[in-house]
């Protein structure tokens, strides 16, 4: 058995015993006929269909020697060579980004991310990241158990989600904030602007985070996703709006915007789960301030909590919404 190592922390891949040298397979007799592209996937784990395909457009697969396309039908014993490239990581530099920091010791450091600021490099944004904000803040003093492109970072919020973020300066506290994430101890308190007026004055959504099915770039509640969990509690109603503070027990992916839409209740400039309604105001993204976060620190074990005040665009609209 063979295996292909890779080098952005997915598991190696292995292939079965049809392997016959560095990178390559013989088509049994069960397979004759299969697409190519079908096969492929069987044959190698660990890799999604679409990169799989790519992989064959890109002429990094061969068979018999020779280009193919997808939808090609294998006969047995053809030989199926193929090659996955080195992912070449950017080198990720500090930069002087301003930060607003609530806390900070030598342990942990906690900041007010301010909108459009994405937390970690990825695609598309390898610099101007709260990561490479860090990265020169911290002088090198960062976790790295998540790797390059995520030093210190231990959890994240929307690009245009503002408020509090803890960042972690070593293992250890990498380590035990991720623990108190995993059972849901830190509190983590959120205010956002919804849509329409919630006439209850607590309300718990206990409803499943997965991708939707329909859109991948988007999460949905659904009966095979992961348990989520949000409490809501109204502070003021105005007349077309309602302000409330959301208290999270778990934290799936957009679960604050996924479950506010849920109960048609989206939030105000949410473009992604809003169902396509327009905002008469000029925003840019959803109307969410994560304000308060409490944990205990990973070397006293004394209780620390962060109040990050909210934006300006946020206190603004709660001066001018209509009652």
């Amino acid at each position: 058995m063979m295996a292909v190592s890779r080098s952005d922390g997915v598991p190696e891949v292995d292939l079965d015993r049809r392997t016959t040298g560095s990178n390559e397979f013989t088509v049994s007799e069960e397979d004759e006929g299969e697409r190519l592209d079908k096969l492929l996937v069987r044959e190698i784990t660990g890799y999604s269909r679409n990169y799989l395909t790519n992989l064959l457009k890109e002429g990094n697969v061969l068979l018999n020697g020779r280009k193919a396309k997808p939808s090609a039908r294998v006969k047995e014993d053809d030989l199926v060579a193929f090659t996955i490239p080195e992912k070449i990581l950017p080198d990720i530099l500090p930069e002087d980004i301003p930060l607003d920091i609530l806390y900070e010791d030598s342990d942990v450091l906690v900041v007010n991310k301010p909108k459009g600021m994405v937390v970690h490099p990825a695609p598309g944004h390898y610099t101007g990241t709260l990561v490479n904000a860090v990265m020169y803040h911290c002088r090198g003093s960062l976790s790295g158990i998540n790797g390059v492109l995520r030093p210190g970072i231990v959890h994240r919020i929307d690009k245009d989600t503002t408020g509090s973020v803890i960042i972690c300066k070593n293992d250890t506290a990498h380590r035990s904030i991720a623990a108190q994430l995993k059972a849901h101890s830190i509190n983590r308190r959120y205010e956002a602007i919804c849509y329409g007026r919630i006439e209850e004055e607590e309300l718990t959504i206990n409803a499943p985070i997965g991708r939707d099915p329909k859109d991948r770039k988007k999460m949905a509640v659904t009966a095979d996703g992961k348990p989520a969990v949000t409490h809501a509690h109204v502070i003021k109603r105005f007349r077309d709006y309602t302000y409330v503070e959301c208290v999270l027990e778990t934290g799936r992916t957009h679960q604050i915007r996924v479950h506010m839409a849920s109960i048609h209740h989206p939030l105000l400039g949410d473009t992604l789960y809003c169902g396509g309604r327009t905002s008469p105001y000029h925003l840019e993204g959803q109307c969410l301030h994560a304000k308060v976060l409490g944990f205990e620190h990973p070397m006293s074990h004394q209780y620390v909590e962060t109040v990050a005040p909210p934006p300006a665009y946020f206190t603004h609209l709660l001066d001018i919404l209509p009652e």
